[in-house]
């Protein structure tokens, strides 16, 4: 199981839409939710180049507690299951 925590997921949407943009999703959307979908979308595409049939879930809740623990109250905001096609 991989655990992927995205640290600067304000940065990433400043960069990719700029300063006022980032000031305007942040009203509209969360900036990480944003990221991860963008992520989630890219794991995918690789996944399914690779042969890797895999479950992505995109939740909200779990923090990281200093480095050895992780702390996790779930909600989950996306899932993808991604199957290979036996074509």
């Amino acid at each position: 199981m991989l655990i992927i925590e995205v640290t600067n997921a304000r940065e990433v949407v400043r960069r990719e839409v700029g300063q006022l943009g980032e000031r305007l999703i942040g009203k509209v959307t969360d900036a990480e939710s944003q990221v991860e979908k963008a992520l989630i979308h890219e794991m995918e595409n690789a996944f399914q180049e690779f042969g890797i049939e895999a479950r992505i879930i995109s939740v909200k809740g779990p923090f990281l507690e200093g480095g050895d623990s992780l702390n996790i109250p779930l909600r989950i905001r996306e899932e993808r299951n991604i199957t290979l096609n036996d074509e």
